[in-house]
Protein backbone atom coordinates (compact mmCIF):
# COMPACT_ATOMS: atom_id res chain seq x y z
CA UNK A 1 0.00 0.00 0.00
CA UNK A 2 1.32 3.36 -0.82
CA UNK A 3 0.23 7.09 -0.99
CA UNK A 4 -0.94 7.97 -4.36
CA UNK A 5 2.15 10.50 -4.99
CA UNK A 6 5.51 8.72 -4.27
CA UNK A 7 8.13 10.17 -6.68
CA UNK A 8 9.99 13.47 -6.23
CA UNK A 9 8.33 16.98 -6.07
CA UNK A 10 9.05 18.55 -8.88
CA UNK A 11 10.20 16.90 -12.57
CA UNK A 12 12.62 18.35 -14.14
CA UNK A 13 12.30 20.15 -17.41
CA UNK A 14 13.99 16.47 -19.21
CA UNK A 15 11.42 14.81 -17.55
CA UNK A 16 8.48 16.59 -17.89
CA UNK A 17 9.27 16.45 -21.97
CA UNK A 18 9.87 12.38 -21.59
CA UNK A 19 6.83 10.84 -23.23
CA UNK A 20 4.69 8.29 -21.63
CA UNK A 21 5.99 4.81 -23.44
CA UNK A 22 9.57 6.43 -23.35
CA UNK A 23 12.26 4.20 -21.49
CA UNK A 24 9.28 1.74 -21.35
CA UNK A 25 11.74 -1.32 -20.79
CA UNK A 26 13.69 -1.00 -18.01
CA UNK A 27 14.70 -3.16 -14.99
CA UNK A 28 12.32 -1.17 -12.68
CA UNK A 29 9.42 -2.07 -14.63
CA UNK A 30 9.83 -5.55 -14.91
CA UNK A 31 10.41 -5.69 -11.35
CA UNK A 32 6.96 -3.93 -11.09
CA UNK A 33 5.58 -6.37 -13.41
CA UNK A 34 6.72 -9.72 -11.91
CA UNK A 35 5.52 -8.25 -8.62
CA UNK A 36 2.44 -7.35 -10.58
CA UNK A 37 2.48 -11.41 -11.76
CA UNK A 38 2.59 -12.35 -8.42
CA UNK A 39 -1.11 -11.44 -7.14
CA UNK A 40 -2.79 -14.52 -9.33
CA UNK A 41 -0.31 -16.96 -7.20
CA UNK A 42 -1.43 -14.31 -4.17
CA UNK A 43 -5.00 -15.11 -5.01
CA UNK A 44 -4.30 -19.38 -5.49
CA UNK A 45 -2.70 -19.69 -2.65
CA UNK A 46 -5.81 -18.41 0.06
CA UNK A 47 -8.27 -19.72 -1.75
CA UNK A 48 -7.33 -22.75 -4.29
CA UNK A 49 -4.69 -24.38 -1.49
CA UNK A 50 -7.03 -22.66 1.59
CA UNK A 51 -2.79 -21.65 2.62
CA UNK A 52 -3.39 -18.38 4.75
CA UNK A 53 0.24 -18.59 5.96
CA UNK A 54 2.06 -18.61 2.77
CA UNK A 55 -0.84 -16.16 1.39
CA UNK A 56 0.06 -13.93 3.62
CA UNK A 57 3.91 -14.80 3.72
CA UNK A 58 3.77 -13.73 -0.02
CA UNK A 59 2.01 -10.53 0.90
CA UNK A 60 5.20 -9.44 3.66
CA UNK A 61 7.96 -10.22 0.89
CA UNK A 62 5.87 -8.35 -1.90
CA UNK A 63 5.52 -5.07 0.99
CA UNK A 64 9.32 -5.49 2.11
CA UNK A 65 10.36 -5.43 -1.48
CA UNK A 66 8.19 -2.70 -2.74
CA UNK A 67 11.41 -0.05 -2.45
CA UNK A 68 13.50 -2.13 -4.52
CA UNK A 69 12.01 -1.29 -8.05
CA UNK A 70 12.19 2.50 -7.43
CA UNK A 71 15.66 2.38 -5.71
CA UNK A 72 17.16 0.81 -9.51
CA UNK A 73 15.49 3.11 -11.18
CA UNK A 74 16.95 6.13 -9.18
CA UNK A 75 20.45 4.60 -8.76
CA UNK A 76 20.98 3.31 -12.25
CA UNK A 77 19.21 6.05 -13.53
CA UNK A 78 16.05 4.14 -15.37
CA UNK A 79 13.49 6.75 -14.32
CA UNK A 80 10.54 6.35 -16.68
CA UNK A 81 7.30 8.38 -16.89
CA UNK A 82 5.63 5.08 -17.19
CA UNK A 83 7.30 3.38 -14.39
CA UNK A 84 5.62 6.74 -11.90
CA UNK A 85 2.23 5.56 -12.91
CA UNK A 86 3.17 1.76 -13.19
CA UNK A 87 4.54 0.93 -9.93
CA UNK A 88 2.02 3.02 -7.37
CA UNK A 89 -0.64 1.88 -9.51
CA UNK A 90 0.30 -1.81 -9.04
CA UNK A 91 1.09 -1.50 -5.26
CA UNK A 92 -2.42 0.18 -5.35
CA UNK A 93 -4.20 -2.82 -6.98
CA UNK A 94 -2.07 -5.39 -5.20
CA UNK A 95 -3.50 -3.28 -2.21
CA UNK A 96 -7.27 -3.25 -2.69
CA UNK A 97 -7.58 -6.78 -4.00
CA UNK A 98 -5.25 -8.51 -1.27
CA UNK A 99 -7.60 -6.56 1.58
CA UNK A 100 -10.86 -7.59 -0.32
CA UNK A 101 -9.47 -11.46 -0.78
CA UNK A 102 -8.92 -11.11 3.05
CA UNK A 103 -12.23 -9.65 3.61
CA UNK A 104 -14.00 -12.48 1.59
CA UNK A 105 -12.20 -15.27 3.51
CA UNK A 106 -12.95 -13.76 6.73
CA UNK A 107 -9.66 -13.50 8.23
CA UNK A 108 -9.74 -9.78 9.16
CA UNK A 109 -12.55 -7.95 11.11
CA UNK A 110 -14.94 -6.27 8.49
CA UNK A 111 -15.04 -2.26 10.13
CA UNK A 112 -11.44 -2.57 10.14
CA UNK A 113 -10.85 -3.40 6.46
CA UNK A 114 -13.36 -1.39 5.31
CA UNK A 115 -11.87 1.99 7.28
CA UNK A 116 -8.40 0.95 5.27
CA UNK A 117 -10.15 0.64 2.13
CA UNK A 118 -12.25 3.68 2.66
CA UNK A 119 -8.84 6.32 3.55
CA UNK A 120 -7.23 4.43 0.61
CA UNK A 121 -10.75 5.53 -1.58
CA UNK A 122 -10.56 8.94 -0.51
CA UNK A 123 -6.82 10.05 -0.70
CA UNK A 124 -6.84 7.92 -3.83
CA UNK A 125 -9.45 10.26 -5.38
CA UNK A 126 -8.42 13.26 -4.05
CA UNK A 127 -4.92 13.14 -5.45
CA UNK A 128 -6.49 11.86 -8.69
CA UNK A 129 -8.69 15.11 -9.35
CA UNK A 130 -6.11 17.57 -8.16
CA UNK A 131 -3.45 15.56 -10.86
CA UNK A 132 -5.80 14.83 -13.85
CA UNK A 133 -8.14 18.32 -13.38
CA UNK A 134 -5.86 20.75 -11.38
CA UNK A 135 -2.66 19.92 -12.69
CA UNK A 136 -0.97 19.08 -9.29
CA UNK A 137 2.41 18.98 -9.03
CA UNK A 138 3.86 15.64 -7.23
CA UNK A 139 4.89 16.13 -3.87
CA UNK A 140 6.98 13.68 -1.23
CA UNK A 141 5.16 11.39 0.84
CA UNK A 142 6.13 12.20 4.23
CA UNK A 143 7.72 10.12 6.51
CA UNK A 144 4.50 9.82 8.78
CA UNK A 145 2.60 8.37 5.45
CA UNK A 146 5.14 5.84 4.77
CA UNK A 147 4.72 5.02 8.63
CA UNK A 148 1.34 4.48 8.41
CA UNK A 149 1.43 2.53 5.09
CA UNK A 150 4.06 0.22 6.93
CA UNK A 151 2.25 -0.71 9.95
CA UNK A 152 -1.02 -1.49 7.82
CA UNK A 153 1.27 -3.36 5.59
CA UNK A 154 2.44 -5.44 8.78
CA UNK A 155 -1.25 -5.63 10.03
CA UNK A 156 -3.06 -7.31 6.79
CA UNK A 157 -1.32 -10.34 6.30
CA UNK A 158 -1.18 -10.95 10.40
CA UNK A 159 -4.63 -10.76 10.32
CA UNK A 160 -4.23 -13.52 7.92
CA UNK A 161 -1.28 -15.95 9.27
CA UNK A 162 -3.60 -15.41 12.74
CA UNK A 163 -5.91 -17.12 11.04
CA UNK A 164 -3.96 -19.58 10.24
CA UNK A 165 -3.43 -22.81 11.56
CA UNK A 166 -0.02 -22.13 12.18
CA UNK A 167 2.19 -22.10 15.32
CA UNK A 168 2.88 -18.73 14.95
CA UNK A 169 -1.30 -17.65 14.93
CA UNK A 170 -1.18 -16.03 18.02
CA UNK A 171 1.40 -14.17 18.00
CA UNK A 172 0.44 -12.59 14.94
CA UNK A 173 -3.11 -12.26 16.32
CA UNK A 174 -2.02 -9.99 18.83
CA UNK A 175 0.81 -7.99 16.63
CA UNK A 176 -2.18 -7.35 13.70
CA UNK A 177 -3.96 -5.23 16.43
CA UNK A 178 -0.64 -3.39 17.85
CA UNK A 179 0.43 -2.74 14.27
CA UNK A 180 -3.30 -1.98 12.74
CA UNK A 181 -5.08 0.53 15.00
CA UNK A 182 -1.83 3.15 15.32
CA UNK A 183 -1.53 1.89 11.79
CA UNK A 184 -5.05 3.13 10.45
CA UNK A 185 -5.40 6.21 12.97
CA UNK A 186 -1.65 7.54 11.56
CA UNK A 187 -3.25 6.88 8.00
CA UNK A 188 -6.37 9.10 8.96
CA UNK A 189 -4.40 11.81 9.88
CA UNK A 190 -1.99 11.99 7.08
CA UNK A 191 -4.66 11.55 4.63
CA UNK A 192 -6.06 15.53 6.56
CA UNK A 193 -2.23 16.51 6.77
CA UNK A 194 -2.22 16.10 2.84
CA UNK A 195 -5.48 18.45 1.83
CA UNK A 196 -3.12 21.98 2.66
CA UNK A 197 -0.61 19.97 0.85
CA UNK A 198 -2.27 19.23 -2.19
CA UNK A 199 -3.56 23.15 -2.21
CA UNK A 200 -0.26 24.36 -1.86
CA UNK A 201 0.90 21.94 -5.08
CA UNK A 202 -2.02 23.07 -7.02
CA UNK A 203 -1.26 26.48 -6.60
CA UNK A 204 2.76 26.20 -7.03
CA UNK A 205 1.74 24.72 -10.32
CA UNK A 206 -0.44 27.46 -11.40
CA UNK A 207 2.59 29.61 -10.98
CA UNK A 208 4.45 27.67 -12.46
CA UNK A 209 2.39 27.16 -15.82
CA UNK A 210 2.13 31.21 -15.66
CA UNK A 211 5.47 31.19 -15.55
CA UNK A 212 6.25 29.37 -18.84
CA UNK A 213 3.29 31.32 -20.95
CA UNK A 214 5.08 33.67 -23.02
CA UNK A 215 4.19 37.21 -22.91
CA UNK A 216 2.44 39.10 -24.98
CA UNK A 217 4.95 41.03 -27.29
Amino acid sequence: MTDPQPTSAVPDAEAAEAGLFDNLWTVPNFFTLARLLCLPLFLWLLFSQDNRAGAAWMLVALGSTDWIDGYIARRFNQVSEFGKMFDPTVDRLFFFVSVIAIIIDGSIPLWFALAVLLREVAVGLMMAIATLFFEMERFDVTWWGKTATFLLMGAVPSFLIGNADVFESGFFSVMAWLAGIPGLALSYWTGITYIPQVRKSIAEGRAHRADRVPSAP
